[in-house]
């Protein structure tokens, strides 16, 4: 069993840019992403960018928005040497400096709204309380450390988790 999904790097750079225009901290900023993520996964049945989620030590990471927050830090990776994000964002500290506003032709009505509830759950928790708040996820627990969450396992801890594995795997 596997279910396929893509990962949209474009729309990760606007979602990335929508989320650090309201709370900018790299931390907050990510696991804003994966409760959202959560959120729209449940009501829609997608998650928003398409990304894959790892284990790490401080809670569930998206891992290819992370890998683009680190290329605005400096660092470079082979698998993105064609991406650029400096125009779109830098990476000061555990700040993420929107360099421009998000392109919102890229975001759904439903991603906005996920982002949007995340945000205000989330956005304003300090590093401990999102830590736990990451920590008491069920699919996160469920994950060796630094591997990844597979998106079966993130389905199966949501309410009618089964319903929605079958209609993801049929389609």
């Amino acid at each position: 069993m596997g279910i396929e999904y893509t990962w949209d790097v474009e729309k990760t750079i606007e979602v990335l840019l929508y989320i650090a225009e309201r709370c900018p901290d790299q931390y907050t900023a990510l696991k804003v992403l994966y409760f959202a993520d959560r959120m729209h996964l449940e009501r829609y049945g997608r998650l928003i960018c398409g990304d894959s989620y790892v284990a790490m030590r401080y809670g569930p990471v998206p891992s290819g928005a992370y890998d683009l927050v680190k290329l605005a830090g400096g660092h470079h990776y082979w698998l993105l040497e064609n991406i650029s994000v400096e125009e779109a964002f830098s990476l000061q500290g555990n700040s993420i400096v929107p360099h421009r506003p998000p392109n919102l032709e890229y975001l759904s009505e439903s991603d906005i709204e996920c982002l949007n509830e995340a945000i205000e759950r989330f956005g304003s928790l300090s590093f401990s309380a999102l830590k736990k708040a990451s920590h008491a996820d069920p699919a996160y627990q469920g994950a060796d450390r630094n591997d990844f969450i597979s998106l079966e396992t993130i389905v199966k801890t949501l309410p009618d988790g089964e319903l929605l594995l079958e209609y993801l795997t049929d389609n």
